[in-house]
């Protein structure tokens, strides 16, 4: 079992910065793919960004790349987000979550934290 921990959303004028953390509980943090995902209201859950296992490869969605960051500390069982250059569509709750397949999908992954609120004004 696992269970995740968001933290570190809030608003943000468009252009600026935040970081979210996720912290997980459980003993075989290591073995899972950790990804954020993001929901604005009235949309689907969508992908953000994936850090797979310990091996550190990362992938993100086309609408983030080069604006955010994704990484993780396995010592602190931690995943972080770096977000830089915040625009409004930015705005929405975002996901920490594990999952022993991982990838771009929602199907991929075992355990979701509650969610952080991001909000970006124009």
């Amino acid at each position: 079992q696992v269970q995740l921990v968001e933290s570190g959303g809030g608003l943000v004028q468009a252009g600026g910065s935040l970081r979210l953390s996720c912290t997980a509980s459980g003993r075989t943090f290591t073995t899972y793919a950790m990804a954020w995902f993001r929901q604005a209201p009235g949309k689907e859950r969508e992908f953000v960004a994936v850090n797979l296992r310990s091996g550190g490869m990362t992938d993100y969605a086309d609408s983030v790349k080069g604006r955010f960051t994704i990484s993780r500390d396995n010592a602190w069982k931690t995943v972080s987000l770096q977000m830089n250059s915040l625009k409004p569509e930015d705005t929405a709750v975002y996901y920490c979550a594990a999952g022993s397949r991982g990838g771009v999908s929602r199907d991929g992954y075992d355990y979701w934290g509650q969610g952080t609120q991001v909000t970006v004004s124009s």
